[in-house]
């Protein structure tokens, strides 16, 4: 009897491990998680070969709480004589000439009740691979930070910044 008892707990414990080790992987895949774009934007392309800062495209990061992605309009100041012949770039004239803007799947966010300031961050001269990884080397976008309440404290001590919870949840 007591060694069937001691082969169930066994059991029952390799079972329960296995289950957090396949809890925790669906859940680090899915904060990980890369959404399909509807057009495949090469930043390294843009960072490395054309020479753009982030700031080129993302206009308001320095001015406001969105950093802002660039409209249809201004990738086509380039892209109506550059690259014409590209499958991504007959994508982007499409939705040029129906005037429709792009419907980009946000890669990097935080929750609703959390208040982020990229101008606050910018202007305070906190790189943006701080939060949003090396992007200016990736050809697709990924998340590389978790953008956690932890993340971001861990951030604040090592900056000097307010730790306050009113700080980032107004």
């Amino acid at each position: 009897m007591m060694r069937r008892l001691g082969a169930w707990a066994v059991y029952v414990y390799f079972a329960v491990f296995l289950g957090i080790i396949l809890g925790l992987s669906s859940y680090w895949d899915h904060i990980y998680a890369t959404p399909e774009q509807p057009i495949k934007f090469p930043h390294k392309t843009h960072v490395e070969k054309v020479g753009l800062k982030c700031e080129s495209c993302h206009l308001y990061a320095d001015k406001s709480r969105q950093a802002g992605i660039p409209s249809v309009e201004r990738c086509m100041q380039c892209h109506q004589a550059v690259k014409t012949d590209s499958p991504e770039i007959q994508k982007l004239t499409r939705f040029w000439k129906q005037r429709k803007p792009i419907e980009w799947a946000k890669i990097h966010k935080v929750p609703d009740f959390v208040y982020f300031s990229h101008k606050r961050h910018v202007t305070n001269g906190i790189p943006c691979q701080t939060c949003h990884g090396e992007v200016q080397a990736e050809m697709e976008v990924h998340k590389a930070k978790t953008l956690s309440m932890g993340f971001c404290v861990s951030c604040h001590r090592e900056n000097n910044a307010p730790v306050d919870c009113y700080t980032c949840h107004k």
